[in-house]
């Protein structure tokens, strides 16, 4: 009888340990978050576009980005604050900034792309160097730095807010857009 009774503690112990690991594991896999993908989708630099050799074109000091943001997790919606963008012109080993935008805040639902296609002026980029660059062949590079505060959104509460900051390079060819990767073998 003694017997008996400690085999059902023992059962009983072990079962509610064994319930209590696997309920610990899945509310790990339900509440964790993963940050969401940022990419230029499309870059355009007007005046340096070598087909068109209008005035307009060469004076026209603007960068034309489509920024890309994916939020890949199937149950949790994300709220961006305002995603500050920094446009930098890349020369040897230095760097220039050329361009500030601000994204607004906004709300993203879960596995949804969002893309905020915008236009910015350009300041102190050395036009001609960058043109010239172009015109024989070669590439002029760009680097973009996203810099936010991001909090996700799990059933009916929220996260603090997390910290996205992300860099990327964006080379630009002679027409006046961003370079295309080559997929596949080469």
């Amino acid at each position: 009888m003694a017997g008996d009774d400690a085999a059902d503690c023992c059962r009983c112990c072990c079962s509610f340990i064994f319930t209590s690991g696997l309920t610990a594991l899945f509310m790990w896999l339900s509440l964790r978050t993963y940050k969401p993908t940022c990419s230029i989708e499309h870059f355009y630099v007007p005046s340096l576009n070598t087909t068109d050799n209008s005035s307009a074109a060469r004076n026209n000091h603007t960068l034309y980005f489509d920024l890309k943001l994916k939020n890949g997790m199937k149950d949790k919606a994300v709220y961006y604050a305002n995603i500050n963008l920094t446009f930098f012109y890349t020369q040897n080993t230095s760097t220039i900034p050329v361009a500030n935008y601000t994204v607004p805040a906004f709300h993203q639902g879960h596995e949804k792309k969002a893309h905020r296609k915008e236009l910015v002026g350009a300041s102190g980029l050395p036009w001609t160097a960058a043109l010239q660059a172009v015109s024989n062949g070669s590439t002029v590079s760009f680097r973009v730095d996203l810099a936010t505060r991001v909090k996700y959104k799990i059933l009916f509460w929220y996260t603090k807010r997390e910290s996205l900051v992300v860099t990327g390079d964006v080379a630009v060819d002679d027409s006046g857009g961003k370079v295309k990767k080559k997929k596949g073998l080469s």
